[in-house]
């Protein structure tokens, strides 16, 4: 979609005059804590990341809009003053997130991930198995359906998850003419969503860790059939391959990929690390399949590992208690170096090759990189706001006496937290203690219902926002635009919530896993209506 550079120019500025305007003359006569700023824990915190998104969506551009949405913050936060906003962009932001450990580990884990993904199609391993699958995939619906297998089957990691399925799958749904914005919403919907139902997941570890004075693990286990948004996203989209239907923007780009074009539009922010180097035509299947296995077993005892498995710790514990940042850079550079020997032995490449392929894989992950960078940026820029707590009090003044109606209220908060940030762990962190403490003395399943309402709404908002993490890794899986996945995801992602926030409402009276039997009915019926509305969209 083409704007018009002045129009945005001239909503940028009202934008700013009016973020300056408003906190000096409203709040102007708040009594400021030491360090803290004016607008502390109030709806301005919100700010930022809504005139990122808002932006992105607009224009189509993500990098600046992010850095507009980071600048907006910090001018927030210093009240205006030049000096102090370069500080806190800088200094406060981007600095900050780089050099937390957990942050610079996902990056390196990208790199690995991006050097063995070069790798394997040096080595012919990924043309091989195109081959392969080829001939034992003959339509675009099972090009689609063993996407969502792989990717249901990989539930360790969601981030693991999507650069896995992406580069495995990837070869084989651009043979059958699958656009890259369907790949992306296949891979992202495997993602979140299966590890937030998979009780062995590092997804499963950080809830179990969020939940004050309970067993963590059977809390999280009880709360899988009330994990509505997971288990009807993914209903959703196994029912949309099935019945070959989309709707939105999805339709549009199916409906080009089936003519040829896999994008649609012109960007190809990943195009620089395709064909790069010459293929080995010697190459087999095993040259990929060894390396991703390899890969999934060096991940899951670098997990256990840092949860202190070999140090006498029983398996789920260790995994409950890990460090799925350390665990999972340990185990992708010992599947690296696994591959590495791999193709050596086999005499496909050679070691110089192999070295080459890791500028090549740096180089192949840099939009994600930078994007990641920037969207944490922007996540520290509402931290030092105050927009956990802002939530969190709003969250504390509508449990009284909204008790049944609570479960659906908190699915909502949660969506716009996780959407306003861009990550799920975070909403967990703020939303699972203060549910928990709401609920400690109440009968019947209603806290679990609330705890798994908190999670759906998390991986909902997650899965809506251009910020996130998770859609982010998604989009570098499927080497699809950005903004593309974002745009085509978020007409599905909406059903989902809204079937799932009405699920909400019957659970929060009957209070029975039965209730998700409603949800998949309300989720069909929902199908039906697409089907008959959608039905000049067909993809095939």
């Amino acid at each position: 979609m083409k704007y018009n550079c002045k129009k945005l120019s001239v909503l940028f500025a009202a934008v700013m005059m009016f973020v300056l305007a408003c906190p000096v003359t409203v709040l102007a006569a708040a009594e400021e804590e030491a360090g803290t700023p004016a607008v502390y824990a109030t709806f301005w915190s919100l700010i930022p990341p809504v005139v990122a998104i808002v932006l992105a969506l607009i224009t189509k551009e993500v990098y600046s809009s992010l850095f507009l949405g980071i600048l907006v913050g910090a001018l927030l936060y210093s009240g205006g003053n030049f000096e102090g906003t370069v500080n806190h962009i800088f200094s406060g932001g981007m600095i900050s997130v780089l050099s937390s450990s957990s942050n610079v580990g996902i990056l390196v884990f990208l790199v690995i991930l991006g050097t063995m993904v070069c790798l394997m199609n040096r080595a012919g391993g990924s043309a091989a198995f195109g081959r392969w699958a080829g001939k034992h995939i003959k339509t675009r619906v099972g090009a689609e359906l063993a996407t969502i297998l792989l990717g249901v089957l990989i539930f360790i990691d969601d981030y693991f998850n999507c650069l896995t399925v992406g580069s495995v799958m990837r070869p084989i749904t651009d043979q059958h003419n699958v656009s890259r914005a369907k790949l992306a919403y296949l891979i992202d919907a495997t993602a979140a969503p299966v590890c937030i139902i998979a009780p062995i997941s590092s997804w499963a570890a950080a809830v179990s860790g969020f939940v004050p004075g309970e067993d963590g693990m059977s809390v999280f286990v009880r709360a899988i059939p009330y994990n509505y948004y997971a288990l009807l996203t993914i209903v959703m989209m196994v029912s949309m391959v099935l019945m070959k239907e989309e709707f939105g923007a999805m339709g549009v780009h199916e409906s080009n990929a089936l003519k040829g074009d896999l994008f649609t539009t012109a960007a190809r922010p990943y195009a620089s690390g395709e064909g790069d180097g010459p293929v080995n035509p010697r190459g087999k299947v095993m040259d990929l399949l060894i390396p991703i296995i390899s890969l999934v077993i060096c991940c899951v005892i670098g997990m256990i590992y840092t949860g202190g498995f070999f140090s006498g710790t029983d398996f789920v514990t260790a995994f409950s208690q890990s460090d799925a940042s350390v665990g999972l850079v340990l185990g992708s550079f010992f599947g690296l170096v696994i591959t590495i020997l791999l193709y050596i032995v086999r005499r496909v490449l050679s070691f110089r090759d192999c070295m080459a392929c890791i500028p090549e894989g740096f180089k192949s992950m840099v939009p994600a990189i930078l994007i990641l960078t920037f969207a944490w940026t922007l996540k520290s820029m509402t931290d030092s706001l105050g927009a956990a707590e802002f939530v969190a009090e709003m969250v504390k003044s509508s449990a009284e006496g909204l008790v049944n109606m609570l479960p659906a209220i908190i699915f909502l908060v949660a969506c716009f937290l996780a959407f306003a940030t861009g990550t799920s762990w975070g909403t967990f962190g703020i939303l699972i203690p203060i549910v928990v403490h709401v609920f400690e003395n109440t009968p019947g399943d209603l806290m679990i219902i609330s705890i798994s309402a908190c999670m759906a709404g998390a991986v909902c908002g997650d899965h809506c926002s251009p910020i996130s993490d998770t859609t982010i890794m998604a989009s570098a899986g499927a080497q699809c635009d950005h903004v593309n996945h974002v745009s085509t995801q978020l007409p599905y992602a909406i059903v989902a919530a809204v079937v799932s926030f009405v699920t909400y409402i019957f659970a929060g009276f009957i209070q029975s896993p039965l209730c998700l039997i409603i949800g998949v009915a309300l989720m069909m019926g929902a199908m039906c209506v697409v089907k008959m509305k959608f039905s000049d969209l067909k993809t095939e």
